[in-house]
């Protein structure tokens, strides 16, 4: 095979200046959902890879957190602030719901509840927008974005803290062209599978932390 047989022509991959773009085919709503380790670290690289190209992406958290051998600020927070045109935003406190970490379990609902809110603020503000032109890298994602992920919407879903009728009626008032990312559970979202255009179950075949592994920075959090 030559060169000019292969997709890239023979031409070696190189970085490239981030100026604002808009994407021609977003507007697709997506699930990541699974017993496995890499939801949130997958959704992550989509929000990477698309500020890469200059889009507007926002990721919502509505929890993040663990045992106390996790700290509190992860990793993707210091490097979500150096990456232009991605931002982030955690509305859950530290901790995990019904986990016995030491967090109070009576804020967990509240909060999960402040994210939907906070949610539809983001939709409609995206559909209020003109999600076919480029927006400034470091604009308000109150203005509007390309691409929403909603981290952990799912494992709040599960858990019973905002009701999944809800988690359907965000999706179905989401604008056409917002891609919209949505994460977390261990449990199938039967309630959003007809709703998605792409379903990924992340399965744990394997996983250090039935070993007796505890969670490790860089890797875990």
């Amino acid at each position: 095979m030559t060169d000019k047989e292969t997709p890239g022509g023979g031409r070696t991959p190189a970085a490239r200046d981030i100026v604002p773009a808009a994407p021609e085919a977003f507007g697709l709503t997506q699930v990541w959902w699974g017993d496995g380790k890499g939801k949130t670290t997958a959704t992550l690289g989509m929000a990477f890879r698309a500020a890469g190209h200059g889009f507007r992406v926002h990721v919502l958290q509505f929890m993040k957190g663990g045992a106390d051998s996790v700290e509190d600020v992860r990793g993707e927070y210091n490097a979500v602030a150096a990456m232009p045109g991605l931002t982030c935003e955690n509305l859950g406190h530290y901790g995990w719901h019904a986990m016995n970490d030491g967090t109070d379990e009576r804020d967990h609902a509240a909060e999960a509840r402040a994210g939907l809110e906070r949610a539809r603020d983001l939709v409609a503000a995206a559909d209020a927008a003109d999600l076919t032109t480029p927006f400034a890298l470091d604009s308000d994602p109150d203005e509007g974005m390309h691409m929403l992920v909603l981290d952990e919407v799912l494992y709040a879903a599960d858990r019973g803290l905002v009701d999944p009728d809800d988690v359907v009626a965000l999706v179905e008032d989401a604008p056409e062209g917002l891609e919209l990312v949505l994460s977390g559970s261990h449990e199938r979202p039967d309630y959003l599978v007809e709703h998605a255009d792409l379903v990924t179950n992340v399965r744990k075949e394997k996983h250090p932390i039935d070993a007796g592994q505890r969670a490790r920075k860089g890797t875990e959090y």
